[in-house]
């Protein structure tokens, strides 16, 4: 055996074929810790027994966490409903009967488009919803509707990025990352953030963990598939069975903790051991909670046969088994032209589920601790784009919250009389983020992350927000 002078060298002459394959590339500082740490892998050795190899999860960020404040904590799991590519909130929550009275009229090389539909009041509270939500509007008096909200950039990429994370010069945690961050998740057979759309996937920055665990990020899922096989791949083993799977994890394990001891811990590996554990443990549990065949015929036709249908029910069994943030997407949301067509479509294949969603919840006492809210990326003009359509517009939007401890029957702000502006009570996105995290029984601006030899959070100072985030206390119980 000759022991190298240079740091970088290997500790082995390779002439020595009966050292073990790792022990040619130790260094000086590595033969140093074994031959300083031997008696100490002994005792580790003890340690990983395949019996405790389950106890890995042992300060897991999932696992089950209680608030700062639960006597304040009014949610208990979020659900986020994203519409992307900017709705019109002046034709979904935001009437302006000045801007009804002056559809057409110009305005420098545009013209003014009134509101697309009719609004009608509902429920006691008389809220005043679009015509194409008659199965949200049954729960008017249980949803609080925000109109002066604003964002920072009138660009879809980094407006929806921002309405995810709260920022989108830095990469950031996702709303849904900080959540399961704070609280955990009460399954540990399942993720505790997955966000769902039928199709595609969205920009991963959107439900990214950035610089928390990485096991905290979003799981993305298809819901457009139908079959649990496509919809989670490799959800079924074909080549060997569960125990002899635990057997080769609990393997699995021993091997990457001895590869933690010679390199120290990192949280990329950390994860990835996570996430073995995991994937194992779902085979059960997501089976159950992404199969639908077994609801009711009338469960799914009330829900409706649409992929928002299908994607809105899988979200309410996944709320009731304990992930503890659900995000589902929505596309087709840009409407630059022919919103008369478009919107109500898009609203005829998302109002059933929501109402139904919503029936669900209050049928089986989640509703109370389950906090749901509607966002887009940024908001629309008052003016025309192409015909029957409008333009990208930060300085305005609007968004819902329900359950959770939010005051139903209330609209909250109020825009221009053209609804092109928030002037009234405006709530920054960041505002929207500290509300979150307020009824979830946090102190958003101590739920914190030292990175980068700092505290950071999600509610952090901005240009446009120097303040940070402020809870928006006009839409709480």
């Amino acid at each position: 055996m000759e022991l190298m002078d240079t740091f970088d060298y290997p500790l082995y002459s390779r002439a020595d074929h009966t050292a073990p394959l790792d022990d040619y590339f130790l260094t000086r500082r590595a033969w140093l810790n074994r031959l300083g740490c031997g008696f100490g892998t002994l005792a580790l050795s003890a340690l990983l027994q395949p019996e405790l190899a389950a106890q890995s999860a042992s300060g897991d960020p999932l696992a089950p966490k209680q608030p700062m404040f639960p006597d304040r904590a009014k949610a208990k799991r979020v659900l986020h409903i994203y519409l992307a590519g900017a709705m019109p909130h002046l034709d979904n929550w935001d009437f302006k009967p000045e801007l009804k009275r002056k559809d057409g009229t110009e305005v420098g090389n545009r013209k003014l488009l009134g509101p697309q539909f009719e609004f009608k009041k509902f429920g006691k509270s008389g809220l005043e919803l679009s015509e194409v939500w008659p199965n949200l509007g049954r729960h008017a008096d249980d949803i609080a509707v925000v109109k002066s909200l604003y964002t920072d950039a009138p660009a879809h990429d980094f407006a929806q990025i921002l309405m995810n994370t709260g920022d989108f010069n830095r990469e950031r945690p996702s709303v849904g990352s900080w959540v399961v961050y704070g609280l955990g998740t009460e399954n540990q057979n399942l993720p505790g953030f997955i966000a769902l759309q039928p199709g595609g996937m969205p920009d991963t920055k959107n439900f990214g963990s950035a610089f928390l665990p990485g096991s905290l990020q979003g799981t993305f899922v298809n819901s457009q598939n139908t079959k649990i096989e496509d919809i989670i791949k490799n959800i079924k083993s074909n080549f060997t069975s569960m125990s002899d799977q635990r057997k080769q994890l609990d393997l699995l394990y021993r091997l990457n903790e001895l590869h933690k001891q010679k390199r120290q811990a990192e949280a990329q590996l950390e994860a990835r051991i996570r996430t073995f554990e995991l994937a194992y443990r779902m085979q059960t549990d997501a089976k159950q909670a992404f199969d639908i065949a077994g609801e009711k015929t009338e469960t799914q036709d009330k829900y409706g046969r649409t992929a928002q249908g299908r994607q809105m029910l899988i979200a309410r069994r996944l709320l009731e088994r304990g992930v503890r943030f659900v995000q589902v997407w929505q596309g087709g949301w840009d409407l630059h032209g022919n919103i008369p067509t478009a919107n109500r479509r898009n609203a005829g294949d998302l109002d059933p589920a929501i109402g139904a969603l919503m029936d669900d919840l209050k049928e089986r006492g989640l509703f109370k601790d389950t906090l749901i809210y509607l966002s887009s990326e940024f908001g629309r003009s008052p003016t025309q784009d192409n015909p029957n359509g409008r333009s990208h517009n930060e300085k305005a939007m609007s968004t819902w919250l329900a359950g959770g401890g939010i005051k139903g029957g209330t609209s909250y702000g109020a825009t221009d009389e053209l609804g092109g502006s928030a002037v009234e009570n405006r709530a920054h996105i960041k505002d929207l983020h500290a509300t979150i995290m307020n009824q979830l029984g946090f102190d958003h601006e101590k739920l914190v992350y030292k990175s980068g030899g700092r505290d950071m959070r999600l509610t952090e100072p901005s240009q446009k927000k120097p303040e940070g985030g402020q809870v928006i206390k006009g839409v709480l119980a």
